[in-house]
């Protein structure tokens, strides 16, 4: 019984990236952090909403401090508003399934 031992080289060097996939990495890492800024502004505008306001979305004044106490500065604190406002709308809903 023969074997026949084959040996492949592969070239595993790292690809490098174009001119234009290093341009598109740089603006959609630009547009995240712009994103990000603009999400915090708007965050900023619903302070100036009064209680009732800001329960008719689904929030409360501590939801808008806890979110900008819980993120860092490039992280985006619409996140955690967004999962708040859910949260509290599916317990109003069960709440007043179970009346």
């Amino acid at each position: 019984m023969r074997t026949t031992d084959r040996i492949l080289e592969l070239d595993c060097s790292p690809a490098t990236l174009t001119l234009s996939q290093r341009l598109a990495a740089g603006f959609a890492t630009l547009a995240s952090v712009l994103r990000v800024f603009r999400n915090r502004m708007e965050i900023n505008a619903l302070h100036e909403l009064d209680d009732n306001q800001l329960k008719d979305i689904g929030l409360t004044r501590a939801d808008l401090t806890s979110a900008f106490l819980a993120s860092t500065f490039f992280e985006d604190p619409s996140d955690q508003l967004t999962r708040s406002a859910r949260n509290r709308g599916r317990n109003d809903l069960s709440r007043s399934r179970k009346v």
